[in-house]
């Protein structure tokens, strides 16, 4: 490999701050604490974004329910930061519309839902995307002639913002922080969080892959470990009161079926009142979410059987036509929402809000830690810069200005959606690629696709897609496999396949190109065949989890 895992002077290297849990959150707050010069090392048990970030709906939204329960602020707040990612990652972030289909039986009647609707628009007044509107009983039915027409009353019409591979979002702002000066180590566990005087002073770490153990220290450490947060609180010497109380969310994805709607919808179940998404997604759909408290194990988190049935039978419900089963389900995933502890209430009524937990203002005094409890994939950059105005505000330093707010993310560029839809058109013509890989390239790596394309040197064959025929979803190269090593922070197999190329999130679960992309880890990077042996194998047994079809039917995979 090209570069050093594990720096040799970190024991000894003079960090200013140490970032525990690489997610969304934490890798935003490593970019913005770089990018304003902090000495950053960024730290998490398993991957980049291999957390909850990698479970989320993929949405970047306002949060339109939580109007109900009066949280304008963070409506606002995401409605903003709505804004301001359409503009920093172009290629990542676009707007998708959304249909709102109001029945007999709603909860929220047609008069709450255009009440709901104007507050969305007045509350993002700056907004780039189209004001929403509201639709008749027939309007609507000729837009999606297959929804239920029984108890069709109207239907509102409105966009939000759609990240399709949230798993790159994260691995960028990682990227980010990595090129203005971080120190980015995945898969190193935090075993204890070293605290003397009363105040925490740095942590030691296990590396998980490599062996060995280190430490590092630092007069702030943050704690962005999501639902692990309480997880890490436990390995110092103090430990304080239960702060995270996760709710378990599912998803399905599922081919396009009959009646299949071109935009978003957003439903009210009718067994619950639960509102949940069906949503076009990555060629496929994308179904969810459910919203159940959870106490299980947090490294193993998976959809059961109720969770699919409920999905798919609301699903059937409001699209009588779609005809949906348990069979075919092409795969799941499901994770757990870092959200504040309460024990009682409507898991829905839970605060999607944030909170930046300073432990030296609380019973047991504790400096130099922070904790992040919950947060909104949508609202990761203004989470950073308040969480990085506070680690100046702790280090008694001045805090220059934050920058996140206009510097794109490394796949995109000044100019936001105009300027990357002219890179994006040129590299169409120049590429030399079919126009289905090419455009594959421009939603992954935006104006970064040159410098995917470049890892296959005069090797022609890493200019090809791992297994033919393919398409864009599966249509991976040799080169992003390279890339994903050397210039992306890969370390694992499984890295590569579901957080940097997203071929694990094709129909396959990438379980027809494993073998190719470990092979041709260890053609390029020197991997031996039984660490390639053994990456495949533990791919496959991580990817169970998902509950794929192509597992289910015992298919015989492609050597």
């Amino acid at each position: 490999m090209e570069r050093t895992r594990i720096p040799q002077d970190v024991a000894s290297y003079p960090f200013d701050l140490i970032v525990v849990g690489a997610g969304i959150n934490g890798a935003g707050i490593a970019r913005d604490a770089a990018m304003r010069g902090l000495k950053v090392l960024l730290l998490d048990k398993g991957d980049v974004s291999d957390g909850t970030t990698q479970w989320s709906t993929r949405l970047i939204h306002g949060g339109l329910r939580y109007l109900e329960y009066y949280e304008f602020l963070l409506v606002h707040e995401s409605l903003s930061e709505r804004e301001k990612l359409l503009n920093i990652a172009p290629h990542l972030v676009r707007p998708l519309p959304f249909v709102v289909p109001v029945y007999e039986h709603s909860k929220r009647g047609p008069m709450l839902v255009r009440l709901g609707m104007f507050a969305y628009d007045v509350l993002s007044w700056n907004k780039s995307l189209e004001r929403h509107k509201i639709l008749s009983r027939e309007e609507v039915l000729e837009r999606i002639p297959a929804l239920d027409p029984e108890g069709l009353l109207a239907a509102a019409m409105y966009y939000d913002g759609q990240v399709e591979y949230a798993e790159r979002l994260a691995v960028e702002n990682a990227v980010s922080a990595h090129e203005h000066g971080a120190v980015v180590i995945t898969h190193a566990e935090v075993e204890r969080l070293a605290v003397e005087d009363g105040s925490v002073v740095g942590v030691e770490f296990r590396d998980k892959l490599g062996g060995g153990r280190c430490e590092a220290r630092a007069p702030v450490t943050v704690n962005v470990a999501g639902p692990w947060v309480d997880e890490v609180l436990r390995r110092m010497d103090l430990a304080e009161e239960r702060m995270i109380g996760g709710t378990k969310g599912s998803h399905l994805v599922v081919d396009s079926f009959p009646g299949a709607p071109r935009e978003a919808l957003y439903v009210e179940a009718k067994s619950d009142g639960r509102p949940y998404f069906i949503v076009p997604w990555n060629g496929r759909y994308l179904i969810g979410t459910t919203d159940l408290r959870y106490e299980g194990d947090l490294d193993h988190v998976s959809a059961d059987d109720e969770e699919i049935d409920y999905l798919i039978e609301e699903t059937n419900r409001v699209i009588p036509g779609a005809n949906l089963s348990r069979e075919k389900v092409l795969f799941t995933y499901s994770g757990v929402r870092p959200l504040p502890f309460a024990p009682e209430g409507k898991e829905g009524s839970i605060t999607r809000s944030h909170v930046i937990y300073d432990h030296s203002k609380r019973d047991l005094k504790v400096g130099g830690l922070l904790s992040i409890i919950g947060g909104k994939l949508t609202t990761y950059r203004n989470l950073s810069r308040q969480t990085v105005d506070k680690i100046y505000e702790k280090l008694g330093r001045k805090a220059p200005r934050c920058r996140t707010d206009k510097a794109p993310l490394p796949g995109g560029v000044a100019g936001g959606s105009p300027a990357f839809e002219k890179f994006a058109a040129e590299f169409k013509v120049t590429s030399g690629l079919p126009e289905v890989l090419a455009e594959r390239l421009l939603r992954l790596y935006g104006a970064r696709a040159p410098e995917v394309l470049a890892e296959a040197g005069d090797d022609s064959s890493l200019r090809l897609p791992l297994i033919s025929p393919y398409a864009l979803e599966n249509g991976v190269i040799g080169a992003e496999i390279l890339y994903a090593f050397r210039r992306e922070l890969a370390e694992t197999l499984s890295d590569a396949l579901l957080r940097r190329t997203m071929a694990g999130m094709g129909p396959k679960v990438a379980l027809d190109v494993d073998r190719a992309a470990a092979r041709i880890v260890q053609r390029h990077l020197g991997w031996s065949e039984e660490r390639a042996e053994w990456e495949v194998e533990a791919y496959r047994d991580y990817v169970r989890r998902y509950r794929p079809k192509v597992m289910r039917e015992a298919r015989p995979l492609e050597a």
